[in-house]
């Protein structure tokens, strides 16, 4: 999954963060609610976890907001504010869920995967990329070809992600670490095409049409032509 988390603490962001890195989901984050609205409305996400006591823009108007908008991204409010009242008001501003801080981060998982499936986007369009014979499932997390499956692991699942949704373009280094590791690019690290060798291995076997091109000095691209 791709995640927006606007949360203004610190350490809860943090935790969530790892948590979900640990678990290979991709996580953006924003410590206010007007840095929280635009990455929402700029960006593609497949829910946001949302904090109600937010700097800048509180987090029930972030979502009004949103719902405004006609977005349709689920949200999930995680907050302290945990009264029942609380709660229905969370809901009728147009919230899928509401989870109470103190919470487990298994509880949370759990809920961010029931309001992705009972989300409004069509099922071919969320769960499924596809080029040429390459398919990935996005909630099973394993790619097929023909009739091959293919297993993989979480770094390896998030490049092919992220080639397949950019499909035909050359993506830079620079871009493929920032989507699976999440952090600034290091000039000096192979780790990059380290990991694109491992991949192309899996998803070009014994004979397979090439896939994945290297573009020297570019990147690469994954292109059926």
């Amino acid at each position: 999954m791709k995640l927006l988390l606007i949360e203004d603490d610190a350490g809860t962001a943090g935790y969530v963060r790892q948590g979900l890195a640990e678990l290979g989901h991709a996580c953006d984050h924003a410590a206010t609610g007007l840095d929280g609205l635009t990455a929402a409305l700029t960006n593609s996400y497949d829910a946001i976890i949302l904090d109600r006591n937010l700097p800048q823009l509180d987090g029930l108007a972030v979502l009004r907001a949103l719902r405004a908008e006609d977005h349709k991204t689920p949200v999930l409010i995680l907050s302290a504010l945990a009264q029942v009242d609380d709660r229905i008001k969370g809901l009728n501003a147009g919230s899928d869920d509401y989870l109470a801080k103190p919470f487990s981060f298994q509880e949370l998982i759990a809920r961010l995967a029931a309001i992705v499936r009972r989300g409004d986007k069509a099922p071919a369009a969320t769960t499924t990329l596809r080029v040429a014979d390459l398919e990935l499932d996005l909630l099973g997390r394993f790619a097929t070809r023909g009739t091959r499956r293919i297993e993989l692991l979480n770094k390896e699942f998030q490049l092919l992600e992220y080639l397949m949704r950019h499909a035909g373009q050359v993506v830079t280094r620079t871009m493929l670490l920032e989507a699976a590791w999440d952090y600034s690019f290091n000039p000096g690290t192979n780790v990059i095409d380290v990991h694109v060798s491992r991949l192309r291995a899996k998803i070009e076997h014994d004979g397979e049409a090439p896939l994945l091109h290297t573009i020297r000095g570019a990147g690469y691209q994954l292109d059926a032509h």
